[in-house]
């Protein structure tokens, strides 16, 4: 048993959950965190059911492929008494939502109304309007949804933020962001290059950094996109306390000549002031320090979503103005035709 387990089971009993979406690629995170938090997946779902990562985790936790099946199963928890198979009490505490980003508010909805709180991945919802349906839901219910913001609790980023809140009220720093995470064509095929499902590619691999930049900087005063196209978005965000130019890309012909020298498929890059902040690493337990927050009281809320929601729904739907203004130096990469020739 891990040493999250151990604390834990020492504070609090050990709650149930449900996992929505199983067989993605960030599902395996959650998994590990309800695991070293010394809880116990009762139930999970997905489409697929390429699903076999959960037997290093929860062997026995039920799994479904049809939906109502899942809801029947946790309608039938409510009403029964222990199971001895895979020790579920007849409470589910909370449910955990990994699906694609346009089935999230769905997922969240379902998990209020099952009676538990509901942990979501990024981004949290398509569409600011969204977070304000399920503020009613949440009141109607008297539960909980938190979503992962795990920058927020990266050391380096910390550290930043302790930088900038302690400097002269008055400084504004300037700051470039570069993010290229290379895919293949496979992407375009998949809900994740279907901009009504993923949000397009700002919303898809960049929520969370922009959850970050304001999270430090503080809110938006000004929001402008330069570029914007299936495999990038390039623009420029006026913060309080920061002027960030940005770059996003899916495209591995945008990787800088050091990192295709060095066989890299993933550029992640934060300038401030000219000087690079690092934070490649320090990644692996961040999705288990959300979760400790969470159960500790101090989870991310969907006040806390808001900003970053509103800033990726206001580039998506955005004119791009091009190569005017302050824009990031990327942003003057030829922008290649799509694979499938759309």
């Amino acid at each position: 048993m891990c040493i999250f387990a151990r604390y834990f089971k020492t504070l609090i009993s050990v709650k149930n959950f449900a996992l929505i979406g199983a067989a993605g690629y960030i599902a395996p995170r959650h998994m590990k965190a309800i695991k070293d938090t010394g809880n116990n997946l009762c139930a999970a779902y997905d489409v697929f059911d390429s699903v076999g990562i959960i037997d290093s985790y929860f062997p026995n936790c039920s799994f479904f492929t049809q939906f109502e099946l899942l809801e029947r199963h946790l309608n039938k928890m409510k009403h029964s008494p222990v199971n001895s198979e895979n020790g579920c009490s007849q409470v589910l505490d909370y449910a955990a939502v990994c699906t694609p980003n346009y089935l999230h508010d769905a997922h969240i909805r379902f998990g209020l109304r099952a009676g538990a709180d509901v942990i979501c991945e990024k981004p949290l919802v398509l569409n600011p309007w969204n977070i304000d349906a399920l503020m009613k839901i949440e009141q109607e219910t008297g539960k909980r949804v938190y979503n992962i913001l795990q920058l927020r609790l990266h050391d380096a980023i910390i550290a930043l933020k302790k930088r900038v809140d302690e400097a002269p009220s008055d400084k504004i720093f300037d700051v470039d962001l570069t993010y290229i995470t290379s895919r293949g064509n496979w992407y375009y095929t998949s809900w994740k290059g279907d901009e009504r499902k993923s949000g397009g590619v700002a919303t898809n691999i960049g929520v969370h950094f922009y959850d970050m930049l304001t999270w430090v900087f503080g809110k938006v005063k000004k929001n402008v996109v330069h570029v914007s196209s299936h495999d990038r978005v390039a623009g420029f965000l006026d913060l309080e306390k920061a002027r960030v130019r940005y770059f996003l890309s899916i495209n591995e012909d945008n990787l800088p000549q050091e990192a295709k020298a060095a066989g890299k498929r993933t550029y992640r890059s934060l300038m401030m002031e000219g000087t690079d902040v690092e934070f490649s690493d320090g990644f692996t337990e961040l999705h288990t320090n959300s979760y400790i927050k969470i159960m500790n009281g101090q989870g991310f809320g969907l006040e806390e979503a808001r900003g970053s929601i509103e800033i990726v729904h206001d580039i998506r739907y955005a004119t791009p103005q091009g190569l005017k203004g302050d824009y990031h130096p990327f942003a003057a990469l030829e922008c290649t035709k799509h694979p499938f020739g759309w």
